[in-house]
């Protein structure tokens, strides 16, 4: 892949990520889809400010809560150091993050701080827990939200992709299940920067990774799918998943969306088939299914993700990722990047996590 191509997916999934997630700020949990459109038409189409006594109350359109946020930590703690550094990361959290909460969903930067942190903030600030012992079972994509930026700048290097994504999200989150499904999108994701399309092809190239020991994903099939006999199974090893089902929802996915004997109309109606709740159960499925849908259209595939109501911030997040990373961000609008905050800087960290990437 040329360099000047592969800092616009590098960009593109970054910048998709923040936009995503910046636009998702006023009409977030919003699950009466009749409120959403009487506080915001029928049709969200850009950056909006939260209404009075909604979740982010204060904040200005095109601005960044909590999940930005910490993307934004994690970017940084990447450019800075050079490569994933756990400690640095862990320190960032314990020195620039944990001071500003308060242990209750509203309080920290942004308006709201999801389960799986205030769990880990309990343990860590109030109990004086050590991490690695600070992790809870919330279900939700938080820590998908921050290890995408470890997925994009190990996008090459699949084994470091899955064992740093791995790392980083039991800090927070150690429920198997969801380590599982968040790697295998920070996997998908990876694919995407290298140039690969989500299409229904992609489950088979995350398998190949698999068999070749590069995602620790156990399995009892070989390449074709068929069984492998008992005899000639090999044991799980330590740290692996214990099903690739997570690698394969998304080829699944994909090939419903080109199907067009399966459609979903209008589109942001992906939410109700597939769940509008925050569990990752519900977003990853979405996020695939309007990324393949809208796999050339990054406005098309943010604004149904918006548009679906419920938890739409972490759906338009997750999925304006990977669509960023198949357009590039020459293909994002560029209203939405004037009107981002930060987006400057955050394409300058991009961009330096690219020039990383290019050097290893």
């Amino acid at each position: 892949m040329p360099a000047s191509d592969l800092q616009d997916r590098v960009s593109g999934a970054l910048l998709g990520a923040f936009i995503g997630e910046a636009l998702g700020v006023g009409p977030h949990w919003y699950y009466d889809l009749d409120a959403l459109h009487a506080d915001f038409g029928p049709w969200v189409a850009d950056y909006t400010t939260p209404r009075p006594g909604r979740y982010h109350a204060g904040l200005r359109a095109g601005q960044s809560s909590q999940p930005g946020w910490l993307l934004e930590l994690t970017l940084r703690s990447l450019v800075e150091r050079g490569a994933y550094d756990e400690a640095d990361f862990c320190r960032r959290i314990d020195t620039q993050f944990f001071p500003l909460l308060d242990g209750t969903p509203q309080g920290g930067p942004g308006g709201y701080t999801s389960q799986s942190m205030r769990e880990a903030w309990r343990k860590r600030v109030q109990q004086g827990l050590p991490w690695g012992r600070v992790g809870g079972h919330a279900d939700n994509t938080e820590a998908a939200e921050r290890t995408l930026a470890i997925a994009v700048r190990y996008a090459h290097a699949p084994r470091q992709l899955a064992g740093f994504v791995g790392a980083n999200t039991v800090l927070t989150q150690i429920d198997p299940t969801i380590g599982a499904m968040t790697t295998a999108y920070c996997a998908v994701l990876g694919l995407l920067v290298q140039g690969h399309p989500l299409d229904a092809q992609i489950s088979t190239r995350l398998m190949a990774l698999v068999r070749s020991g590069e995602l620790p994903f156990h399995t009892v099939t070989a390449a074709a799918l068929d069984a492998v006999p008992a005899s000639a199974e090999a044991a799980p090893r330590p740290g692996q998943f214990a099903s690739p089902d997570a690698l394969l929802t998304p080829g699944n996915i994909a090939r419903a969306a080109a199907d067009p004997g399966v459609r979903i109309e209008p589109a942001w109606k992906a939410s109700l088939v597939y769940g509008m709740p925050c569990a990752v159960y519900h977003q990853f499925p979405a996020a695939y299914y309007l990324a393949a849908r809208f796999a050339d259209d990054f406005e098309a595939a943010v604004l149904h993700a918006i548009n679906g109501g419920g938890q739409n911030q972490a759906r338009a997040m997750l999925t304006g990722a990977l669509v960023g990373a198949m357009v590039g961000l020459s293909a994002i609008p560029q209203r939405f990047i004037g009107g981002l905050e930060r987006a400057t800087q955050r394409m300058e960290w991009a961009r330096r996590l690219a020039a990383q990437i290019e050097r290893a």
